[in-house]
């Protein structure tokens, strides 16, 4: 397994070792002692799959109080898969790091609990995976807008395919502090 920081401390891409020959490949997705060893001692609880079309965006998505760590990775197709630190204190608060994450690629990216994460789809479809560390709650649920200037993520489409809830959420700067994690140094 390789892990490839970011320029968010915390998040992480993760390249498994891909064992394959003419009839298919193997590889561990999650593997508990080889993630403690590097690190990260993950309890996953919940488990979701969303499949979507080219051009669609999802998020910036985050749950607070009760946050989610993120364990993310793609089974079919492509996506441009971001990260937000939106820790108030944090010395990275509204920085973003991304990376492509695909079924051909194989790769996985760690969002940790405090940072809001979207993604979009740059194949014709896309079988997107998330093991989140907390369960959903719909009461926590929360999102910053995809475009926020303040942040400048640079999403690879120009139009992209929002939900409704997508298309109202606020900016970062109208969220007030105490609908935002805090970063525990």
């Amino acid at each position: 397994m390789k892990i490839i920081k970011t320029p968010l401390p915390g998040c992480l891409v993760i390249e498994p070792a891909v064992h394959g020959d003419a009839r298919g490949f193997f590889y561990e997705s999650f593997h508990a002692e080889k993630f403690a060893q590097l690190g990260l001692d993950l309890k996953f609880v919940q488990a979701n799959v969303s499949r979507s079309a080219q051009g669609v965006l999802r998020g910036l998505h985050y749950q607070w109080p009760h946050p989610q760590g993120k364990l993310v990775s793609v089974l079919e197709g492509e996506v441009y898969d971001v990260a937000v630190d939106i820790r108030v204190g944090s010395p990275t608060f509204g920085q973003w790091a991304a990376a492509v994450l695909s079924a051909q690629n194989k790769r996985h990216f760690w969002i940790p609990e405090g940072f809001a994460h979207g993604f979009a789809v740059l194949s014709e479809q896309a079988t997107f995976v998330y093991q989140c560390t907390a369960l959903y709650d719909r009461d926590a649920d929360a999102g910053i807008r995809w475009n926020d200037a303040q942040i400048g993520v640079d999403w690879p489409l120009a139009q992209p395919s929002l939900s409704d809830k997508d298309q109202r959420a606020p900016f970062l700067a109208d969220v007030p502090p105490e609908r935002l994690p805090v970063h525990a140094p």
